[in-house]
């Protein structure tokens, strides 16, 4: 993997699968890096079909009944966007610096630093070969951004073909990996949604993920991660494989776009001065477990550890947020994602979305069960999507036909997993929970939770497919994060970096709580709901949210010691609205007994914190 120095201090995380699917065809000859998902190989022979058209490329399909057409489809998509980015890179280099040239868009969209000093320079000078020379010079240092993918570890479960079941290779996760390592990319596959042993140890097969001498290798493994304990327990795992971590990209577990995978209430704050505090020694440690596994396989070990970056996302909406993550706790990058659904030029979003998405209030994001993963999922509620869910539920139909099945995990009623977001699971469940004789109210609540799944894999690709003029019916959905309430316009790529880097701000709500106080709001409400569940009184149940609350408390107080570090007048508003969270919270949960009485609360759940 290349160890160029990224010009731009941001990196679009991926969203959907559809949202960022050919995102460095627009932005990454501007040195911009995104990431792809890389999980619906239909999707992706659609795209690859569509990008080689425009380039008036030679495109042969590739069937799904070919063998290995997944992990096959992937490569070739892969490797397009590699050729198409490089010959995008090839003809900025030759541009002249003359206005509305992408040569020049590329150094005016840079921050403040080296690089954007030496093109001012070059501006300022009027002594034609000087000017020249230096032009040389600013062209050399040009690197296209970053053409990372992702992989969700826990789409992984048996693929079919013609209802016969396939080899563990051939599951979604596994194939997408194998069709990366395969690819002509330089760059990293981000694991989200935790570990995954088996594709862990698929790594291995791939020669890209390891070192070559003295060469690095040419492809890294970043890890997605809410919490400093479950990075270094991965991350061990790896290294004992000779497979080394070169970026932890930590999000919050709940102030962000798509899947949450909440904590057990540890706040970003918290667990970002954790990684601060242990990065060198678990380096350390993990650089030894390394080394002795690169000799067993007879491979030349690093003398010094290799490089790791520690990355941060979720949420992050302004310039001055921006800055303390970076400066404060000395992250190499942050991850600014839901905000570039309203840039049309970054992401696929069509007309009818991209409207909904400017107007939407709090009250139109909302963190829902709509995934059949069973994980709490952030939707957009006046999506296509969830018009679509309730007019079958309406209409006595509700669930998909799932035409892809890449999420078919459920073995409850048929011995072929079917998606919980089906039809054909719904239907049984639904059949299920009338023979269980449950009370109307008892049954409608479960008959509920049941109908609220959504086609992902169909309704998150369907932006891509509706913005690129593909012919059907598309019912998209939209995984936006809470912070599109706070945004209110449609945006250009410039106006948006001016809003990251400071130059410029972009309207934002008035009041907008800090995205740290955004985040702790966020696990109160979870913790509300928990506490006001319906579940057994188990030892299991008190503890947890006993830790939880306990966590959450521990995080309030670093806050008030942090908010000394935060602007004199940033701190006033960050100091009122946590001593609003930490009244909600004492509220909730009750001042701890010391003589034996009950805390404040009425429900089981909450006596036992």
């Amino acid at each position: 993997m290349s160890d160029r120095v990224a010009p731009h201090s941001f990196h679009i995380p991926v969203m959907g699968t559809g949202f960022t699917i050919d995102s460095p065809l627009r932005i990454a000859r501007f040195g911009i890096s995104s990431v792809v998902s890389i999980g619906d190989d239909i999707l992706i022979e659609t795209m690859r079909k569509i990008h080689s058209d425009k380039a008036g490329l030679p495109f042969k399909a590739i069937s799904k009944n070919e063998p290995d057409s997944r992990a096959n489809r992937i490569t070739a998509y892969l490797d397009l966007l590699d050729d198409l980015v490089t010959a995008q890179i090839t003809t900025v280099k030759t541009e002249s610096f003359e206005p509305g040239t992408d040569i020049t868009r590329y150094f005016e969209l840079l921050p403040d630093s080296a690089l954007k000093l030496a093109y001012e320079r070059m501006l300022a000078t009027t002594d034609e070969a000087t000017r020249k020379g230096l032009q040389d010079e600013l062209r050399r240092h040009i690197v296209p951004g970053a053409i990372d993918v992702n992989i969700m570890t826990k789409v992984d479960g048996t693929a079919y073909r013609e209802e016969t079941d396939l080899p563990p290779e051939f599951g979604v996760a596994k194939s997408s990996l194998r069709g990366f390592a395969r690819s002509k990319l330089r760059s990293s596959v981000v694991f989200s949604a935790g570990m995954n042993r088996p594709l862990f140890a698929y790594l291995e097969k791939f020669d890209d993920f390891f070192p070559h001498g003295d060469e690095a290798p040419r492809k890294g493994i970043t890890l997605k991660v809410s919490d400093f304990r479950s990075a270094q327990i991965q991350s061990r795992l790896l290294a004992k494989k000779g497979l080394w971590v070169s970026e932890y990209r930590i999000e919050s577990g709940l102030n962000c776009g798509g899947h949450a995978f909440a904590t057990k209430g540890h706040l970003m704050g918290p667990i970002l001065a954790e990684f601060v505090s242990e990065k060198e020694s678990t380096i350390k440690q993990l650089h030894a477990t390394y080394c002795k596994a690169l000799d067993a396989r007879d491979l030349a070990t690093p003398a010094e550890p290799p490089s790791v970056r520690i990355t941060v996302q979720g949420g992050i909406s302004t310039a001055d947020e921006d800055t303390f993550l970076r400066e404060y706790y000395k992250v190499d990058s942050t991850g600014w994602g839901t905000p570039f659904l309203l840039v049309p030029e970054v992401t696929n979003v069509d007309a009818s979305h991209l409207e909904k998405l400017a107007e939407a209030s709090d009250r139109d994001v909302w963190l829902s069960h709509s995934s059949p993963l069973g994980v709490p999922f952030w939707l957009l509620r006046t999506s296509l999507s969830e018009e679509t869910r309730l007019k079958r539920i309406k209409d006595g139909k509700p669930g998909s036909p799932c035409p892809k099945g890449f999420l078919a995990s459920s073995t409850e009623f048929t011995e072929k997993a079917l998606c919980p977001a089906s039809r054909g699971y719904q239907s049984r469940r639904l059949k299920a929970l009338k023979e269980d004789d449950l009370a109307p109210a008892g049954f409608y609540r479960k008959a509920q939770e049941v109908m609220e799944r959504v086609c992902l894999c169909e309704d998150l690709a369907a932006n891509a497919l509706s913005r690129h003029g593909v012919e059907g019916e598309f019912n998209s959905a939209i995984c936006c994060g809470p912070s599109i309430a706070h945004y209110s316009t449609v945006t250009t790529l410039e106006q948006m970096l001016d809003h990251i880097y400071g130059r410029q701000a972009l309207p934002m709500s008035p009041g907008r709580p800090h995205m740290f106080i955004t985040e702790l709001r966020l696990y109160i409400e979870m913790l509300r709901e928990q506490l006001d569940g319906d579940e057994a009184d188990t030892d299991r149940i008190r503890k947890y949210l006993s830790d939880f609350g306990q966590n959450m408390i521990l995080g309030i107080e670093y806050y008030g010691r942090l908010a000394e570090e935060l602007s004199p007048e940033a701190r006033v508003k960050f100091l009122r609205d946590l001593a609003g969270a930490g009244k909600e919270l004492n509220a909730l949960i009750g001042e701890k007994p010391s003589d034996g009485a009950t805390p404040s609360g009425s429900t089981k759940q909450r006596r036992a914190l």
